[in-house]
């Protein structure tokens, strides 16, 4: 052992805490796990390592490659802090690592889990678009033959009442209900609503294509138009509830949240430059020096 013991686990113990554990090396609580989305990025996608193609290792390139006295290579993850075996390779493609300014980081910590969130919200949005720009197409389709297509429903509900052996009763509620209501409309109105619809779908799929590539305006955009529905969805709710209705709202109060509490949106908990400054703290050069533990050599127990 070495003469200082007390000193080196008092070492140990000061870069404990300055160094964030790696994703998946900290045992999650029970009954509460936690998402590690570095690994999930690396369980899709691959590792991220950087100079696998590269003929000699420098020191300074030991914070993210390494090569031990038999001529192993070990490359660590950029993402997940993962250190991976590997030889070097047969035929090299560049003699050095490129400077760091010349290399893409991917994300990491919060950020990387921002990225999720929003592209979640996105394909949410991309279902919303698709769904809508139908009923816009076929409103406005349907208000240009609104006379043919009234003769059809007509004939329709006759075989229905046929069917059943006499008249449909209840005509107001429910589809039969609802098309009733679409075909008492005037031709007029159906262009109107086919317009309106057919302008919310093309907003869903702006807010869509903004929340996948990340783009802050995107983040308020979201936020303004999924607050001003709350409203006419909870008066919906207090008129007749269905399951669909009470999932859409908690989706909707959830997106709210999230993006003003997580996005520090309008300032709050520090608004955007904290934002980016919680984006530094997990991603960059300086987090990978910063979780990369070291110990004084001249205290290492033999």
């Amino acid at each position: 052992m070495a003469a200082d013991p007390a000193g080196y686990i008092d070492h140990v113990t000061e870069l404990a805490r300055d160094v964030r554990v790696p994703p998946g090396t900290e045992r999650p609580r029970r009954l509460r796990p936690k998402l590690r989305y570095e690994l999930i990025g690396c369980g899709l996608h691959g590792h991220e390592l950087v100079g696998t193609d590269v003929a000699e290792l420098r020191p300074e390139d030991a914070v993210i490659a390494r090569q031990d006295a038999d001529g192993l290579r070990w490359y660590r993850c950029v993402r997940c802090d993962s250190w991976l075996p590997l030889l070097p390779p047969a035929a090299p493609s560049r003699q050095n690592l490129p400077a760091r300014d010349e290399i893409e980081l991917p994300l990491r910590g919060r950020a990387l889990r921002d990225r999720y969130v929003l592209r979640l919200i996105a394909l949410d949005r991309v279902f919303h678009f698709v769904v809508l720009g139908i009923l816009a197409a076929a409103l406005i389709l349907f208000a240009r033959d609104k006379v043919r297509l009234d003769a059809y429903w007509l004939r329709i509900v006759r075989d229905l009442q046929a069917g059943a052996g006499g008249p449909v009763r209840d005509t107001h509620s429910g589809i039969v209900g609802e098309l009733n209501k679409l075909f008492a409309a005037n031709t007029s109105h159906l262009r109107l609503f086919g317009v309106l619809l057919a302008g919310y779908a093309l907003l869903e799929g702006v807010e869509a294509i903004g929340l996948w590539i990340g783009r802050r305006w995107a983040e308020y955009l979201t936020f303004i138009a999924t607050a001003v529905l709350l409203a006419p969805e909870v008066y919906e709710l207090s008129h007749r509830l269905s399951a669909l209705k009470i999932v859409t709202l908690l989706i909707n109060v959830a997106v709210v949240i999230y993006l003003l509490h997580a996005k520090r949106l309008f300032g709050l908990r520090g608004g955007y430059a904290a934002d980016r400054a919680e984006r530094a703290e997990d991603s960059g050069w300086p987090a990978l020096e910063r979780t990369l533990p070291t110990v004084r050599r001249d205290t290492v127990v033999r």
